[in-house]
C-alpha cells in the first residue's frame, strides 16, 4: 500500500505537475481543462496567478515520498470547491481517496462542492467514498473533449 501525504507545493514540484497534465488518459477524464495542455508558457502563468490568490489552499500529493499530484481548494462566489489532479500510474490504489481524507482535515469549510464529469466514475466514487452527495447535474462545455459533457455536483455538508 503507498503511503499518501500531504505538504506545501514546491517550485521543483511544477515540471512533474506539468507533465501528469498532459497525460491524455487523465486530460479525457478531467474534461475542464486548460485551452491547450501542451502550453507551458500558460501552464506557468496559471500556477503563478493561483499562487497569489489568498484563499487557494494547494497541496502536494505524495506517494512514498514522490510527488504524484496536487489537491486543493478555491472559491467560486462565494462558494468553496475541491479538485485534484492524481499521476494515472496510480488510479486505483487509494491514493486520490487517501489525498482527499488528509486534505478534509486540512479544510474546514463547509459545504464544500465538488464536480467530475458524469462518466469519470473513479472520481465520482472517491468523492462519495469521502461522504461528498451528488446535489445535481449540470450541461457545460468540456475543452478535453472539444464538446458539451454532462457535470456531476457534488457537495459535502459536514
Amino acid at each position: 500500500m503507498i503511503e499518501v501525504a500531504l505538504r506545501p507545493v514546491e517550485d521543483r514540484d511544477l515540471d512533474t505537475l506539468y507533465e501528469l497534465m498532459r497525460d491524455p488518459e487523465s486530460v479525457k477524464m478531467a474534461a475542464f481543462i486548460a485551452r491547450d495542455p501542451d502550453d507551458r508558457e500558460a501552464f506557468d502563468r496559471h500556477i503563478a496567478r493561483l499562487r497569489t490568490f489568498p484563499d487557494l489552499t494547494l497541496r502536494a500529493v505524495t506517494g512514498d515520498g514522490r510527488f504524484l499530484g496536487t489537491i486543493g481548494s478555491f472559491f467560486v462566489e462565494g462558494d468553496a470547491e475541491i479538485t485534484y489532479w492524481i499521476d494515472r500510474a496510480v488510479w486505483g490504489r487509494g491514493v486520490a481517496s487517501r489525498a482527499l481524507a488528509l486534505f478534509l482535515d486540512v479544510v474546514e469549510v463547509r459545504p464544500l462542492y465538488a464536480r467530475a464529469a458524469s462518466d469519470n466514475l473513479g472520481s465520482l466514487r472517491v468523492l462519495r467514498k469521502a461522504g461528498f452527495r451528488v446535489i445535481g447535474t449540470e450541461v457545460a462545455y468540456a475543452s478535453a473533449r472539444d464538446d458539451e459533457i454532462e457535470d456531476t455536483v457534488l457537495c459535502l455538508d459536514v
